[in-house]
């Protein structure tokens, strides 16, 4: 079950990312609109605020975790039903807010998810369950974020409409939650959050989302209009007072930023003053840990280089070089994820040996280099090395209707990249578990995973601003060169670091 699992978490990701992201650009919507579009995931920087409720209060049915399992991936399979039936050139909007209530179900769904497994596994079972987590997470991003494109592709796939595979992924959704509801085994009953008063964190709750209430509304009303004229007063404006649509994307940037520093600190304050005890108790416990604001920072620059790189791969191989969606489909994310995997277990292995600091060092290293690859595939272009001829097949869940072109300068770069992207997930994930006081596992894990997910999510409305203004070769230049702070972060903390690798790790003097 910790593989089915696995699967349901990993199924939504790309539904709300990448594949989200091609349908986008097959419908001609612009690419620094698609861009933005990478915001609909900030639900996942953001799922801790909502972990203690799911910690804390219990459906009244199937149990804490089963109950909310199921009636989260029921709600993932109506929002996806409900996707299929907008077109983006057309309903921008409501498709950016239909993505958004996916990614606030798919992050809600990690977080019992890693709960779960989290209050099943015995300490002996965890390695290999945590690999068997990682095969199906990897499995359903092969599906949604692989098999999906060549489905899509009318000449060497299935011809399938983008709408037509987002109804078969709300069928599959709602498979997953009857074998959940079914088959999911219970959780002890002892498995309870710390005492605290419902009240308080529903009221705390409620107050965390008015203060984001208020963060949006002071974005559109005030931030919005104000980073309009600035833009306006030093550049120009056309005759009707109109902002020129160039710099529109650099205004909606600037008050999106300014938004993020008005809600963040409101939010902070608001969930103190209103007393989210499950919330706070979690949180105090977690930073009364040596070192535990340089790791966060640490925890958001180590992939902020594949991060850049990765907010715009899929419209750069598809326009910026021209590849079809087949060869991406089965490149990039059919044999790529395997890659990915084959990295992870490699990585895992190399850990024993290596010990988490240099590990995370030498694979944050190769990491920052695979994005080169990209870069050689935008300044060489399409056959520069040559090409494979892939044969047609039939597997029944995938086919090629005919035998299609495979480049091996992107079967290069995209193969380096997953393989090393995979030895430092393994790294990665090693450090978020070592964090967690075993007390508030589920919070403080969702903490430190959020907070992962910051680059991956916020970059997305610079990177296609930058790619816009710099061109793809320079872009994937600047995105190399944003993996460094990372590394020096990585090496300030060493000391630290390396106490994790001992019994008596960091986590413990949380609770001295």
């Amino acid at each position: 079950m910790v593989t089915v699992l696995g699967f349901a978490s990993g199924l939504p990701l790309a539904l709300s990312g990448t594949a989200l992201q091609t349908w986008l650009t097959i419908d001609n919507v612009d690419l620094a609109t698609i861009g933005f579009f990478s915001l609909v995931g900030l639900p996942y920087t953001f799922k801790f605020l909502w972990a203690p409720l799911m910690d804390r209060f219990e459906p009244p049915f199937l149990g804490r975790r089963r109950g909310w399992l199921v009636l989260i991936q029921l709600a993932l399979a109506v929002c996806l039903a409900a996707i299929s039936a907008l077109k983006p050139s057309e309903q921008t909007q409501l498709v950016a807010l239909t993505a958004v209530l996916i990614a606030f179900l798919s992050a809600s769904q990690d977080v019992v998810i890693d709960a779960y497994r989290t209050d099943v596994l015995r300490a002996t079972e965890r390695g290999i369950g945590s690999s068997m987590s990682v095969f199906g997470y990897r499995m359903a991003m092969i599906l949604s974020g692989g098999i999906a494109l060549v489905w899509a592709d009318s000449v060497s796939g299935s011809g399938w409409s983008w709408p037509k595979i987002y109804m078969v992924m709300a069928g599959i959704m709602l498979a997953l939650a009857a074998i959940t509801a079914l088959f999911l085994p219970p959780v002890s009953a002892q498995n309870v959050a710390p005492p605290s008063r419902a009240r308080n964190d529903l009221i705390g709750f409620v107050a965390l989302l008015a203060a984001v209430t208020a963060g949006y509304m002071f974005t559109v009303k005030v931030a919005s209009p104000t980073a309009d004229a600035i833009f306006s007063g030093l550049f120009g404006n056309d005759l009707r007072g109109l902002i020129d649509p160039n710099l529109k994307k650099w205004s909606d940037l600037l008050s999106l930023l300014a938004g993020l520093a008005f809600t963040v600190p409101l939010a902070w304050w608001a969930s103190r003053k209103a007393k989210f005890e499950t919330l706070n108790i979690s949180l105090a416990n977690y930073f009364s840990m040596k070192g535990a604001t340089a790791i966060l920072a640490l925890i958001i620059l180590y992939k902020l280089g594949d991060a850049f790189a990765g907010a715009l791969t899929t419209p750069f191989l598809l326009k910026g070089v021209g590849f079809a969606q087949a060869e991406i489909g089965v490149v990039n994310k059919v044999i790529g994820i395997w890659l990915t995997i084959l990295g992870a277990i490699f990585g895992g292995l190399l850990m024993v040996r290596l010990g988490l600091f240099r590990s995370l060092l030498l694979f944050g290293f190769l990491q920052m280099l695979s994005n080169l690859g990209f870069w050689l595939v935008a300044i060489l272009g399409k056959d520069a090395w040559g090409s494979f001829s892939l044969p047609a097949f039939d597997l029944m869940i995938v086919a090629l209707r005919e035998a299609t072109k495979v480049d091996w300068l992107l079967m290069t770069a995209i193969g380096f990249e997953n393989i090393s992207s995979g030895m430092g997930t393994a790294a990665f994930v090693a450090l978020l578990m070592a964090l967690c006081n075993q007390k508030f596992t589920a919070t403080q894990y969702a903490l430190l995973s959020a907070f992962s997910a910051v680059g991956r999510v916020w970059v997305g409305p610079l990177a296609g601003v930058l790619a816009i203004s710099m061109g793809w070769p320079t872009f994937f230049v600047f995105s190399t060169l944003a993996a460094i702070p990372g590394l020096l972060m990585l090496l300030s903390l060493k000391k630290i670091i390396d106490g994790l690798d001992s019994p008596a790790g960091l986590s413990q003097e949380g609770d001295e």
